[in-house]
């Protein structure tokens, strides 16, 4: 790191558990980011600011006036421009640093294959269930870590699919593709605005960590001769309840007939 930069992220610095070694692993690391609305435009702001890379941030939407009560990645001004432009310039403007890769269409199939693949962690900010099943897919299919959150009304909620983790679940153990209900969108049962900040900043928090090395099963950085060891959400299923403003959390087994990661699949 240049100078500049260990002043910009000096007080990610000061903290053991990250110091230099965890945020070269930020300064050097690439992440994707699923959809640049309410949960996106938190996660892509902290994401950024913190120092990752490489953000590639694929939205096949435009800026809509309803979208800006809580997607605070994007400004009056970009309405009717492309959300994925719309950030990658917001997100120019708070850290020049950070790369940009701004994706104008809904991923999928291969193409999405292709920015899991080069993805060291990958967050599922979107908000229907077919492309949530397809960024589980191929997070299984490349073995990369997924945070996958959610914010309808005034519940929301968040995990990660670790598929590093020979017992930990994926989105398809959780929600089976076959079962899927039918899509609540913020259009019509509404979302309240800050709950998509609390469930976005927490994905940006679960990816960092992830990038840094913690998680279960996995060891923290040395600082000072010490070593810390972090957990991930991985195997836990955070709910919120933001009107009441409580939490409960969930145990998610990994299903061994999952159809996505169960032991045949494993197997072939």
């Amino acid at each position: 790191m240049n100078d500049e930069q260990l002043l910009r992220y000096s007080r990610h610095i000061l903290l053991p558990e990250i110091g230099i070694e965890g945020q070269d692993a930020i300064n050097n690391a690439r992440v994707l980011i699923v959809g640049a609305g309410g949960l996106g435009s938190p996660a892509a702001c902290y994401l950024a600011a913190a120092g990752v890379g490489t953000l590639v941030l694929a939205d096949g939407d435009e800026v809509d006036l309803t979208n800006l009560q809580r997607q605070i990645l994007h400004r009056t001004d970009a309405v009717g421009e492309a959300k994925a432009i719309s950030g990658k310039h917001t997100l120019a403007a708070l850290n020049p640093q950070c790369e940009v890769i701004a994706i104008t269409q809904r991923l999928e199939g291969d193409a999405l294959a292709a920015q899991v693949a080069l993805a060291d962690v990958v967050l599922d900010c979107c908000d229907n269930f077919a492309t949530r099943h397809m960024i589980n897919r191929a997070s299984v299919k490349h073995r990369k870590p997924l945070v996958s959150g959610a914010a309808i009304r005034f519940d929301g909620q968040i995990t990660v699919f670790d598929a590093r983790e020979p017992d930990a679940p994926c989105y398809d153990c959780l929600f089976p593709e076959a079962e899927a209900a039918d899509d609540m969108r913020c259009a019509v049962t509404g979302v309240f605005a800050p709950l998509t900040g609390i469930i976005g900043s927490m994905q940006a928090a679960e990816a960092l960590k992830l990038i840094m090395g913690c998680g279960q099963g996995f060891s923290g950085h040395r600082a000072g001769g010490k070593s810390f060891a972090g957990r991930s959400l991985s195997g836990r299923l955070l709910l919120l309840d933001a009107f009441n403003m409580t939490w409960r959390e969930v145990r998610v087994p990994r299903d061994a007939g999952c159809a996505v990661c169960g032991t045949a699949v494993r197997e072939l």
